[in-house]
């Protein structure tokens, strides 16, 4: 098989575990490495007002030791000694830890994440220590406004619901969760059916299903599956919102509501995204930071959720030059709803796309990923072929579509961090595509 084609192919194998835990192995007899990891479906969409923040709490917590490694110290000499690494997050859908290690270690990247899973001890003493750590991680994302302004942008789209709420959570519940709590989570959220175990990299497959089997087999059988409760969208003109601030730059996101993970027009809209705002090349660089001079950076993103998505176009400028960017922003995206794209434009976003996804699986570590995304949240697995098609199967006509279906005042809204209140009405003012 010709080295091109080799590289558009993960070997990858699942199966299920009596007690409903899938299981992705992606063994590559190439890699110096193996990644184990356990993806769960709960994040903070399926938090409550009183506990918003606990998944991500609990994600702290779980590597402050288990039965049979008591401590932090103990969990973290285990990986420094063989040069291993290890690592956890927390999503809005899903939460999820993993330890990489050599290949020689990789029954023992998989009992330790194994084992903060399924044994941590989560004690009141390590939590009130964690408690002030979490509080230090809040004031640091509260001083970077680039960060910051994405949370503004998404409590702007879906207000006072858990789509709309900070993962890292509030700080009175910060302050008010207990060990107990996190208990009680655990047994509610961290079911069978919604863990995902993958391992990627270069082990012996029947060791390393043998040993899931022992390490994961022992978890309690249930039919439950966690509930999320259906995001709300209302709504029917411009939205903006400004998070006052005294700021030596003015952060904003611009953005529209998209379609979810399932819609097949997200192949079109990430195309979208690369032409008007993915690299040096796209339209809103050339525009807003090569011609006008107005921004350090601008770029675009297209997310999609399990029944939300968005396309969003972020910047950071002057405060004198807020207006001014926004202003053409909004022209770039009539332009592009307006007036097809070439096909030399669209091919050359095309190639950019398919050669970033294609070289961005090259570690184990993203191919992990790439498969137990797409089990968890589809419980199915689309080759990297497949995808590859969808892509070429896109056609200007379809991105105009997309274009005209999302740019809408309907669907329209502008989040900016910045000393802005006195420019309020004015913004409003310019805040339309139509």
């Amino acid at each position: 098989m010709q080295e091109n084609n080799q590289k558009r192919i993960i070997n990858f194998e699942k199966y299920e575990l009596a007690n409903g835990v899938r299981v992705v192995l992606a063994p590559d007899e190439r890699a110096v490495a193996t990644i184990a990891q356990v993806l769960v479906g709960t994040g903070s969409k399926y938090e409550n007002k009183k506990n918003n923040g606990i998944s991500h709490f609990l994600e702290h917590m779980v590597f402050k030791g288990t039965k049979t490694r008591p401590s932090t110290k103990a969990i973290a000499e285990e990986v420094d000694s063989v040069g291993g690494q290890m690592n956890a997050f927390t999503g809005q859908e899903e939460t999820g830890y993993w330890i990489k290690m050599p290949t020689e270690h990789s029954g023992l990247a998989l009992d330790l994440v194994a084992d903060i899973y399924l044994n941590s001890l989560l004690e009141q003493k390590e939590l009130e220590k964690e408690r002030g750590v979490i509080l230090q991680e809040m004031a640091m994302y509260e001083d970077m406004p680039m960060r910051k302004v994405e949370e503004v942008f998404e409590e702007l789209l879906y207000g006072d619901q858990p789509a709309g709420w900070p993962i890292i959570g509030q700080e009175k519940n910060i302050q008010k969760l207990t060990a107990q709590d996190l208990k009680k989570y655990i047994q509610k959220q961290y079911l069978p059916a919604e863990t995902v175990v993958t391992v990627a990299g270069n082990f012996s497959v029947p060791k390393i299903k043998k040993q899931i089997q022992e390490l994961f087999g022992k978890k309690r059988k249930t039919d439950k599956r966690n509930k999320r409760p259906e995001v709300k969208e209302k709504q029917r003109q411009p939205r903006l919102q400004i998070e006052e601030k005294d700021t030596d730059q003015t952060h904003l996101v611009l953005g529209f509501r998209s379609y979810n993970m399932f819609d097949r027009r997200k192949y079109a809209l990430s195309l979208l995204s690369s032409i008007l705002g993915g690299g040096m090349s796209s339209r809103m660089f050339l525009r807003i930071r090569e011609r006008e001079g107005l921004a350090y950076y601008i770029h675009t993103a297209s997310e999609t959720n399990l029944d939300t998505g968005v396309f969003a176009i972020q910047a950071g400028v002057s405060h004198d030059n807020s207006e001014k960017t926004v202003k053409l922003i909004l022209q770039e995206v009539l332009k592009v709803a307006k007036k097809k794209v070439t096909e030399k434009e669209l091919k050359k976003s095309k190639d950019k796309i398919k050669g970033s996804f294609t070289m961005g699986l090259e570690t184990i570590q993203s191919r992990a990923g790439f498969l137990a995304n797409q089990e968890l949240f589809r419980r199915d697995i689309k080759t990297v072929k497949y995808i590859l098609k969808q892509y070429d199967r896109v056609t200007a006509e379809d991105i105009q579509k997309v274009a005209q279906q999302i740019f809408k005042n309907s669907k329209l809204n502008l989040a900016i961090i910045g000393p802005h209140k006195n420019n309020e009405e004015r913004l409003k003012e310019i805040l339309k595509v139509s």
